[in-house]
């Protein structure tokens, strides 16, 4: 009985491991996520900016970034986000509410390529009492884009283009010299053919 046909199959299915683990890649979406600030915490908001409604003293954020899911969704990064900080400079006015907008940009490796992220910045919506997120961010962040599905594509025009498209990035870690799927790969060839060395031997000694 011979063990020939185990063994390759052995160090295929672990060359294919190898392989497989070393050229780990992650998908998602860059795309424009929206929050809600919930007592003292950032969380995903379950509507879109244009079905919210909020109420006066409302503070919100939009951030940009390269996320998988929800789950994975990368939130502002402004961490304590003071309403009357933010709306200081706008009085409350009858017939209106004010809406505290934080607009993080995301970071360079998070960009589309040749475009830079404009710095992160806050502001202050005065708007009717029955007005959307969406219409509040239309009066302090234009120009805004949306795609046919009513997604929002950009603010304050970026980016400038896209939208909501999947991105594949390669997770394995940078290294110096040969990789380690290469080097994997000639180890398990060099050891098929230790195989067939041993199997042909074998046969002369049978």
């Amino acid at each position: 009985m011979t063990r020939r046909p185990s063994l390759i199959l052995l160090l295929t299915t672990l060359l294919l491991t190898l392989t497989a683990n070393t050229q780990a890649q992650a998908s998602g979406y860059r795309y424009w996520s929206f929050w809600d600030r919930t007592g003292t915490h950032w969380t995903y908001a379950t509507q879109g900016p244009s079905t919210t409604h909020p109420d006066d003293g409302t503070v919100q954020g939009f951030r940009f970034a390269v996320s998988e899911d929800s789950a994975d969704a990368q939130q502002p990064r402004s961490p304590a986000p003071d309403f009357a900080k933010i709306c200081a400079n706008s009085p409350s006015t009858q017939g209106k509410k004010r809406i505290a907008l934080v607009i993080d940009f995301g970071t360079p490796s998070d960009a589309p390529s040749g475009e830079t992220p404009p710095a992160l910045r806050t502001a202050c919506a005065s708007v009717p009492p029955d007005a959307t997120t969406a219409e509040a961010l239309a009066t302090v962040a234009k120009p805004l884009r949306y795609d046919t599905n009513a997604l929002l594509c950009a603010i304050e025009g970026y980016p400038q283009q896209g939208c909501g498209e999947q991105i594949t990035k390669n997770t394995a870690p940078p290294h110096n010299g040969p990789s380690v799927g290469l080097l994997a790969g000639a180890a398990a060839v060099a050891l098929l053919g230790m195989a067939a060395i041993w199997q042909t031997r074998r046969r002369k000694h049978a």
